[in-house]
């Protein structure tokens, strides 16, 4: 038996994955034989892949979802390959810039296909050129690693940030969410820090 795809790899972000894994539980042995790929292709072509990469697949539709995944990722050292479908680029490349900063970044299209395209540019210039022009076929986006990735605070440090942001008025799912984009420090951890923060201010 024989899993073919009429685009990319069959198993990688494809329900072929369903197949391979009852397969391999049921005992068959499973043979990849490789084709193109969609992932591969992208990092080749967009000088931004000096070592190891970060494939997150589809992101979630919904975008609080979507920016609650992003947020998590912020401080990673890695570039980030994700595909996007072209009604949802938009608001992906907003959300990009929005929790990751303006990136260097690669917009590869249709890759391998007749109207195969790559644009190397930032977040926001991608976001302004989609914008103005409608997004057409299957996108691969390479998000480029953050220029410089530093420690992440100490909670003495956390506490101070998270201080200022609740004394201006912030709530603490703002304040936290803050805190967490500047800093990179896991966006749980830092709420699990305000609410502490909060109750130490109420009592």
């Amino acid at each position: 038996m024989a899993v073919i795809s009429d685009a990319g790899m069959p198993g990688i972000s494809d329900p072929g994955l369903v197949l391979v894994r009852e397969a391999a539980a049921r005992g068959f042995r499973v043979v990849p034989v490789p084709g193109p790929s969609a992932v591969t292709a992208a990092v080749a072509v967009s000088g931004l892949v000096e070592d190891g990469f970060l494939f997150l697949g589809f992101l979630p539709r919904r975008a609080s979802e979507r920016r609650r995944r992003l947020e998590s990722l912020a401080g990673l050292p890695f570039p980030l390959v994700l595909y996007e479908a072209p009604h949802r680029l938009v608001e992906t490349l907003r959300d990009l810039e929005a929790t990751l900063g303006d990136r260097p970044l690669a917009v590869c299209r249709e890759l391998t296909k007749l109207h195969e395209e790559v644009a190397r540019l930032t977040v926001s210039e991608a976001l302004r050129r989609y914008k103005a022009e409608t997004p057409r076929g299957e996108f691969v986006l390479v998000v480029g690693a953050p220029e410089e990735v530093s420690q992440p605070p100490g909670e003495a440090e956390l506490l101070a940030l998270l201080e200022e942001q609740l004394a201006s008025g912030q709530t603490v799912s703002a304040a936290a969410r803050e805190v967490a984009r500047a800093t990179g420090a896991s966006r749980q951890a830092v709420y699990r820090l305000a609410l502490r923060l909060r109750e130490r201010r109420v009592t």
